[in-house]
């Protein structure tokens, strides 16, 4: 047999007195697909950034085909042939495709030679592993989907064997997600070694060849994944049993809390982004909305939120005029909004985790009065929700930057909820979130309904907006196109969301 492509031996890693990484036994075999799992701070992300040079271990083994290796930045792990796409990708938005491509290895003073050279590669990668992308199109103007293939060409054209992928899925829609899935089988076919962190259990059984489990810091198992299935791995990550699917009863909708009537929105070019929504929500239900991203739920989140002013139409709260608020306004009338994008509009990263919990919030009677904060008290009222959420670690003086994309999500989410409004905007909630947190947020988001709140799911998660809704409307184009039982096939409701017509479909 040949030597794996990476095996890790005893690798132990600490910040302070909390320990991420606990005597790390691994192997990974050359040409395969290799999954991480576990749950949120469990050790994975600190895992994979040793690997990649971003930390260094405080003891143990780094061997790379069989031989020990010393890696002490990125640089010296791209020289291993080892690359990474990052959760969050680490990309110039304002350069080209062939830009960020080249940026670090140009080939020398002169530009014009190496830009030649990177663009010829560039074509031979991209019809080699079907990663087209225009290179010259500005990165920012791109979707996510495309951006992570240009964070993907970046690392081949650095020669990377190795390719580590943190939570590759965590930003993209259902269709982009299994084109990334087609990309790797034919990166895996090409002798290419995967790491796949994900905490995203179908995933695992879909596209891996073997999957190993972190919980709390510990490798604690490693299993084939042929020979395994997703609730034992959930199991095994969780240390307990977890239901794959919330128990609800059926709702008892009460009054119209939140309306919202012949709504449109046309932005400063000129291009419809809405057009003529109209939908009610009742007190003790859950409406969800499917559709493709990028068909108006981020807008009508927006509208509705505050944050955006509708061009026509109204939204109600309570049977009160509330279009134009603006976001304090609308928190002021008892809605709350955990957005869909927690980085731009949930959290400012350079915060601590106790300023981002009163964020929005900080004029509120608990936290002080005038223009002084209770420090004590928003001290307390952190360490609850640190609590209430699981939310690791636990530390209020943390800054936001500082947590696992799940644990910030936590973050934003005891925030919202724990105001208590009577109505509730979630988007994505369980975006970058493990299996056992989904759990308790989904359980989180029956009881509120069955306490009388009306709650409004926006989630390309299809699974989700089945699992949780009571009545799911389809969007397509910016517009409302049907409605339909959560219980509906999901072939059916994938065809309205494609803009096939409800009747068709």
């Amino acid at each position: 047999m040949s030597q794996p492509a990476i095996e890790l031996v005893g690798v132990e890693k600490s910040f302070g007195p909390v320990r991420a990484n606990r005597d790390i036994h691994l192997k990974v075999e050359k040409g395969t697909i290799h999954g991480i799992i576990g749950e949120n701070g469990a050790g994975k992300s600190t895992l994979m950034s040793i690997l990649y040079g971003f930390y260094q271990a405080d003891s143990g083994q780094i061997l790379v085909n069989g031989r020990e290796v010393k890696i002490r930045d990125s640089q010296a792990a791209i020289g291993l042939g080892i690359g990474m796409v990052h959760q969050h990708f680490m990309l110039v938005e304002p350069f080209t495709v062939l830009e960020n491509v080249m940026l670090g290895v140009e080939g020398g003073a002169l530009l014009g030679p190496g830009r030649r050279a990177a663009r010829a590669e560039l074509r031979r990668l991209e019809e080699e592993y079907d990663l087209r992308v225009d290179p010259d199109a500005v990165v920012g103007e791109l979707p996510v989907g495309l951006q992570q293939r240009v964070e993907i060409l970046k690392a081949l054209y650095r020669g990377a064997e190795v390719l580590i992928l943190d939570e590759p899925t965590g930003v993209l829609t259902p269709d982009e997600a299994d084109h990334l899935f087609r990309i790797l089988a034919r990166l895996r076919a090409e002798g290419k070694t995967i790491l796949l962190i994900t905490h995203k259990l179908r995933e695992i059984m879909a596209i891996t060849d073997t999957v190993s489990v972190m919980r709390q810091g510990e490798m604690v198992a490693s299993r084939r994944t042929a020979e395994t299935g997703v609730e034992e791995l959930a199991e095994l990550m969780v240390g307990r049993r977890v239901l794959l699917r919330v128990e609800k009863g059926a709702a008892a909708p009460g009054a119209v809390r939140l309306a919202v009537e012949d709504v449109g929105l046309v932005d400063a070019r000129g291009v419809s982004l809405l057009g003529s929504v109209s939908f009610e929500v009742r007190a003790g239900e859950i409406v969800g909305i499917a559709g493709v991203s990028g068909n108006g739920q981020s807008e009508l989140l927006e509208v509705i939120s505050g944050i955006r002013s509708p061009t026509r139409g109204r939204v109600m709260l309570a049977g009160a005029d509330a279009t134009g608020r603006d976001p304090a306004r609308m928190r002021d009338s008892r809605l709350a909004h955990v957005p869909e994008d927690r980085h731009r509009a949930g959290l400012v990263t350079r915060f601590e985790a106790r300023e981002n919990v009163m964020l929005g919030y900080q004029r509120a009677p608990e936290y002080g009065a005038g223009a002084l904060i209770d420090r004590a008290a928003l001290l307390s009222i952190t360490r609850q929700h640190m609590e209430d959420f699981d939310v690791r670690p636990p530390d209020p003086y943390l800054k936001a930057a500082n947590f696992s994309g799940g644990n910030q999500q936590k973050i934003v989410l005891a925030r919202e909820i724990e105001r208590d409004p009577d109505v509730l905007l979630v988007g994505q909630p369980t975006r970058g979130v493990d299996v056992g947190a989904i759990e308790a947020i989904h359980r989180r988001l029956i009881a509120l309904r069955d306490a009388g709140k009306a709650i409004l799911l926006v989630s390309v998660e299809l699974d989700e907006i089945r699992a949780l809704s009571d009545r799911v409307l389809v969007m397509c184009g910016g517009a409302i196109v049907g409605e339909v039982s959560p219980d509906a096939p999901e072939g059916e409701i994938g065809l309205m969301m494609s803009g096939v017509a409800g009747d068709a479909a």
